[in-house]
């Protein structure tokens, strides 16, 4: 009875308007026969030459970052609430802020990106259509487990499930003994480590 409650509840959800599709490849729907072989091609065609690189969105060695330099004591502060071990030497230290201000670079680029029109992901998992269905509750899925359920009561129903003897006949017939290399009767020998 309580299952059937949650799934009316479930099935009383809203629905995602639109669901992110993962893959930026989509094949166009072809009339007829599909052809694989010149799909294959077409992709490793496609595949072939980079269209896009990180490159790009890290600054070049000659190109000034617009952002503000970090400081030293900004540095040590950093690997200080990172738990990570202070600069040895002028030369690492310079290399290190050479590295974060590279990174931070980098996700500018990235917060620039337009997403007006991407949804938020809810969470990470597939959000497509099929992902969705699949992953849904029926009254199919759990009809099975409705089946071993008996009501009993007249005024206050209680839900009692039917339960099916489980088969121990493998556990108990188990020899504990005898993967041991040193026994002492029935029982094994551990050793503790004190002398």
């Amino acid at each position: 009875m309580a299952v059937r409650h949650w799934f009316n509840y479930v099935q009383a959800l809203p629905r995602p308007l639109q669901f992110r599709l993962y893959s930026t490849f989509r094949p166009s729907p072809c009339s007829g026969r599909h052809n694989s072989s010149s799909s294959v091609a077409d992709l490793e065609q496609l595949l072939s030459k980079p269209t896009w690189s990180v490159q790009s969105l890290l600054p070049s060695s000659t190109q000034e970052t617009d952002a503000p330099a970090i400081s030293s004591k900004q540095l040590h502060h950093l690997l200080r609430l990172s738990a990570l071990p202070l600069p040895e030497n002028p030369e690492e230290e310079s290399k290190m802020l050479k590295t974060l201000s590279s990174q931070l670079h980098f996700v500018r680029e990235i917060q620039q990106l337009d997403t007006k029109s991407v949804d938020p992901l809810r969470a990470i998992r597939d959000e497509t259509l099929a992902a969705s269905e699949e992953q849904t509750v029926t009254l199919a899925a759990v009809k099975e487990a409705l089946a071993r359920e008996d009501v009993v009561g007249k005024h206050h129903k209680r839900i009692r499930r039917k339960t099916t003897p489980v088969d121990a006949k493998d556990a108990e017939d188990w020899d504990v003994l005898g993967y041991t290399e040193r026994k002492s009767g029935k029982y094994f020998i551990v050793d503790s480590g004190k002398s």
